[in-house]
C-alpha cells in the first residue's frame, strides 16, 4: 500500500469515522475518487495519491473481496490523514513515495 508523499488530507476524520461511515460516504466527504488500477502485483492493496492541483484519488486492484478491498481503503485514508489509528498488521506495510 502506498500514500503518495506530501498528501495534505484534512484531519477532520477521527478513527472512529473512518471505521464507521460507509466507505462511499467516507470518500465523498473527503473528496477521494476511487479508481481502478491496473496493477496486478498480489502485494499491491492500493495507493492514495494527491495530484499537484490538489484532487485526491485512491487507486485500488480489481478483483479483491469486498472486504479486502474496503478494509485496504480505509488503511490508507487513516495513514493518509494521519490518525493515531491502529498499525497496519503484518505483514502488511504502508510506505510514502
Amino acid at each position: 500500500m502506498t500514500v503518495a508523499q506530501g498528501c495534505a488530507i484534512p484531519q477532520q476524520k477521527t478513527p472512529v469515522d473512518i471505521l464507521d461511515a460507509p466507505l462511499p460516504d467516507l470518500l465523498a466527504e473527503l473528496d477521494v475518487e476511487l479508481v481502478d488500477s491496473s496493477i496486478t502485483d498480489a502485494g499491491f492493496f492500493g495507493a492514495l495519491v494527491e495530484r499537484r492541483d490538489g484532487t485526491r484519488v485512491l487507486s485500488m486492484p480489481v478483483g479483491r473481496s469486498p472486504f479486502e478491498r474496503d478494509t485496504a481503503a480505509r488503511m490508507l485514508l487513516a495513514e493518509g490523514l494521519g490518525l493515531d489509528a491502529p498499525p497496519v498488521p503484518a505483514p502488511l506495510a504502508v510506505s510514502r513515495v
